[in-house]
């Protein structure tokens, strides 16, 4: 789908932008062998992933990890995952199954650290469905992986739902079970199951004596009741036991969700996150403490003031990855013997990028004896690299890392200068990420885009090139400021902050949001306060619709994937569990609590002309709710337009349908709010 002709020059000049976005080099998941010795990690082009072996102590001499049978070929090679003996590595490849991707591993022996050592490749899998995520047994003996047999979509609400048809709910439902493989094996088959077929898995964790799994499971359709999950335990020979279900429970976590579950070294007992959470993936909370054979959990983290995404144990302690507003942070908790909060230490690091090593939000590579840290880390300022950081270095900026690759040395943004914004309001002390325009005068004039992030239990960071089909970078280099604020409801402020929009969205979060705005005017005069533009896409989207029913601030609008009435949305979409914690019961049991939110109650309010566009096949904010808001205001004579974009889900997958949203957006805003008005 292309713009009209007579905008050929506007999309020509935001296809020159997007180069300049994406001209660094792609660099995938990485790993860090236990022993510390080796880097594996993955290079992406335009053809394809390879996966590259490296001595830690000089990470530029690499040797390619390749499953391809001749040396060369195109192949998209990811997930690497070290066994603890430090010479077997696992991962995933297409390289032999024409896109069907299959569980292999790399035997290493010869001359690791002066010379090129010796890379053995076994096949072990001949999968058909959707592979993932391998991990070995700590004894070495097995491969567990995520597994959607038969797959024809990839699992999760982002991707483009299949057309509705069939007895609904029933038919087609697509079960992710853990997979399983003998890693010694010296031939391919096909994998068995070491999960039941009645529940869908969504994270998984050997225990420490290689005997059972502890994993994070719901009832099918997996897409929709991630958000009743349940922690289970299982031994390998075994019926699956659930241990805890958030649904059930009496405690602070009653109705929330749970993720990252993480077996003790000694086997008593399971840390997991614990919290608020909008979508699966994105996670963000407290950290749980729960025995292995069940119970109620305890809170290691109440009241801190952070969101953690991810965990791994030390000996005694807990590694945590956490959102802290704005910056990405590790710190050790101790974990005290009997009851009482943990003790956090100093921040590892604490940085204003985004960090992680591929497999999960935030996780890190780790060597075992949790001395050494590894993954990929980016910003608005750096492009990614490998970096490392080291227990007791407290690093407050990826300078002070270190860097372990080079490949996108000398590259430089194409947009403005960025720096993270501090707010109050209403007692909340607000964070925000403020990009300047590419070519900055202050003598000029220039509008302001404020870019809502979806979620809401999420959080804009500082990112290299943008995220998505609408792009703070993008904006900038067009020569706007840009404002992505993290209001209440986001992560990086602790638990509280996270559920303050609690049977309230679009009310306070609007008001921290416009808090923002009035910050920005007033510390930058060459902000035009007539000039101020709002867009999002998914919980940014309803932002935008409803914003426009409740204030004149905002001169136009572009609501991607938005939802503009509640009441209708949670019987339209995939997902409708993730409502309930949210909105505090069903709509049919207190529908004035979702009417207070619909900003299609509120329409005759809106006088800013507003541009929709949504995937036709998107599960999580359906079309119809587009065309309802475009309906309406088409009605209430409010300048509109309404794209619908063909095959596409909640994120988009076309790049030429992202590169056309982003040119619409910019048109808009270009008409709406022209410069010199």
């Amino acid at each position: 789908m292309r713009l009209p002709a007579q905008n050929g020059a506007a999309r020509a000049q935001v296809e020159e932008v997007l180069k300049g976005l994406g001209r660094s080099h792609g660099l995938g998941p990485v790993a860090i062998s236990p022993d510390g010795a080796l880097l594996a990690y993955v290079r992406r082009s335009k053809t394809g992933s390879e996966l590259v072996l490296a001595p830690f102590s000089d990470p530029a001499r690499t040797t390619r990890i390749t499953a391809a049978k001749k040396e060369g070929a195109p192949c998209g090679d990811t997930d690497p995952a070290w066994a603890a003996d430090s010479r077997r590595l696992a991962f995933l490849s297409d390289c032999q199954s024409d896109g069907q991707q299959d569980v292999f591993v790399a035997a290493i022996s010869g001359d690791l650290t002066g010379g090129k050592p010796k890379i053995e490749i076994q096949r072990l899998t001949e999968a058909k469905g959707e592979v993932g995520y391998p991990e070995f047994s700590p004894d070495g003996s097995r491969i567990a992986f995520l597994y959607v047999e038969g797959a024809t979509r990839a699992a999760g609400a982002l991707a483009a739902m299949k057309p509705w048809a069939g007895v609904i709910g029933e038919d087609g439902i697509e079960i992710q079970r853990v997979g399983l493989v003998d890693a010694n094996e010296h031939k391919s088959a096909a994998p068995t199951f070491a999960t039941p077929a009645k529940l869908h898995v969504y994270e998984f964790d050997w225990s420490p004596d290689s005997k059972s799994l502890a994993y994070v499971a719901a009832d099918p359709p997996g897409e929709n009741n991630w958000w009743v999950a349940k922690l289970y335990t299982q031994a390998l020979d075994a019926e699956p036991k659930s241990i805890f279900a958030p649904s059930e429970s009496t405690g602070a976590l009653h109705g929330l969700q749970i993720a990252v579950p993480r077996w003790s070294p000694d086997g008593q007992s399971i840390a997991f996150i614990g919290g608020l959470m909008s979508d699966q993936g994105s996670t963000g909370g407290d950290v749980w403490l729960i025995p292995s054979n069940g119970g109620e959990p305890r809170n290691l983290t109440p009241d801190r003031k952070t969101s953690a995404a991810w965990i791994a144990w030390g000996d005694s302690s807990l590694f945590v990855s956490e959102q802290s507003a704005g910056n990405s942070q590790l710190v050790s908790l101790q974990v005290p013997g009997s009851g009482g909060e943990a003790i956090a230490s100093q921040p590892v690091f604490s940085i204003p990028a985004s960090v992680g090593d591929g497999r999960m939000m935030m996780s890190l590579s780790a060597t075992k004896d949790r001395s050494t840290f590894v993954f990929t880390a980016n910003s608005l300022d750096h492009p990614a690299e490998v970096y490392a950081a080291k227990t007791g270095q407290a690093a407050t900026s990826l300078a002070e890392l270190h860097q372990l690759t080079h490949v996108n040395d000398g590259i430089q943004p194409t947009w403005g200068k960025a720096e993270s914004l501090t707010w109050k309001n209403e007692g909340f002390d607000v964070q925000g990420w403020l990009l300047y325009p590419a070519h900055f005068d202050p003598a000029k004039k220039y509008g302001l885009i404020v870019l809502v992030h979806g979620g809401p239990a999420a959080a804009a960071g500082s990112s290299w090139g943008g995220r998505g089909s609408l792009s703070a970078p993008a904006f900038s280099a067009m020569d706007y400021f840009v404002l992505e604020p993290n209001p209440r409801g986001s992560y990086g402020q602790g638990e509280a902050f996270t559920a303050a929009n609690r049977k309230d969205f679009g009310y306070g979060d609007l008001r921290d949001i416009l808090a923002g705005v009035d910050a920005v005017t007033t510390k930058i005069p060459a902000v035009d306060p007539h000039r101020v533009g709002l867009t999002g896409w998914s919980y940014g989207g309803f932002m935008t619709m409803f914003a426009v029913t409740q204030t004149q601030r905002f001169k136009a609008a572009v609501a991607g994937a938005g939802i503009s009435d509640w009441k209708s949305y949670y019987g339209e979409n995939s997902i409708d569990q993730w409502m309930t914690p949210y909105f505090g019961a069903s709509v049919y049991k207190d529908p004035a609590v979702y009417a207070k939110s619909s900003a299609i109650d509120f329409i005759d309010k809106v006088r800013t002309p507003t541009l929709a566009v949504v995937g036709d096949r998107d599960g999580e904010c359906p079309a119809p709710q587009s065309f309802e808001f475009w309906h309406a205001l088409r009605d209430e004579h409010v300048p509109t337009q309404l794209v619908v974009y063909p095959n596409e889900g909640h994120g988009f997958a076309n790049p030429d349908h992202r590169t056309d949203v982003l040119v619409r957006t910019l048109n808009w805003f270009a008409k709406y709010m022209p410069a010199g008005e």
